[in-house]
């Protein structure tokens, strides 16, 4: 079984300018990332699939693939998201398994990618029940809606450790055979195992606050 690592990145970036390529903890989230998943040995080839000249020299520079990918899947108007991961997963990874992995979850490290891909052996081993492997955190809030709680009662109060074992999917990986990416048009299908990550691991940078934010958490560890 052969994997593909893509490490999906554009030059668009609206809400943090140059997210991807602007300095981060001594590195930029793109190179951090590239360096995460070299440290992982069960990771045939590593693919940066880009718009942005400048990121697919980064990809040439610390030897991995660079995948040039046309501005049409990469301004989030001319295409969606189901035939973004379509085209490459098609046309940009010729791998058994290809893993999905965006660099905006930088606390989630080679060990952790490790821990994935062993579960995804065991769904092919059918030993654990799945169709692919995602990231996610353990959620246990009290939650309501319009029509009030929706997990706990008030009538009967419980201490939050004892709320139903709730899930919010998170941008650390995804991993699964890459027909399946192409059929689904998804980064995973609806059967997915969680590996799950803890508070750090979940950080996902989406704007300046989550970036500076992640970059004290990289210093704490």
């Amino acid at each position: 079984m052969s994997i593909t690592a893509v490490i999906p990145v554009r030059a668009g970036s609206t809400r943090v300018k140059d997210k991807n390529i602007r300095p981060f903890a001594g590195s930029s989230l793109l190179e951090l990332k590239i360096e995460q998943l070299k440290a992982v040995k069960e990771i045939d080839k590593i693919v940066v699939s880009s718009d942005s000249e400048t990121m697919l020299q980064i990809a040439k520079d610390n030897d991995v693939t660079p995948a040039k990918r046309p501005l049409e899947y990469c301004d989030e108007k001319s295409r969606t998201f189901n035939e973004v991961v379509e085209y490459i997963a098609a046309h940009q990874v010729d791998s058994d398994v290809m893993m999905w992995v965006p660099c905006v979850c930088p606390l989630v490290t080679s060990k952790k990618i490790e821990e994935g891909i062993q579960l995804y052996h065991k769904i092919e081993k059918g030993d654990l029940q799945g169709d692919s492997i995602v990231t996610a955190a353990l959620f246990k809030e009290y939650l309501f809606d319009e029509n009030g709680p929706k997990n706990f009662s008030v009538e009967h109060h419980v201490p939050s450790q004892k709320l139903p074992n709730w899930h919010y999917i998170t941008n650390g990986f995804y991993i699964a055979k890459r027909i399946d990416m192409i059929n689904w048009r998804f980064v995973y299908g609806p059967r997915p195992y969680f590996c799950e990550v803890n508070t750090l691991e979940a950080i996902d940078i989406d704007d300046e606050y989550d970036f500076k934010v992640a970059e004290l958490a990289m210093s704490l560890v």
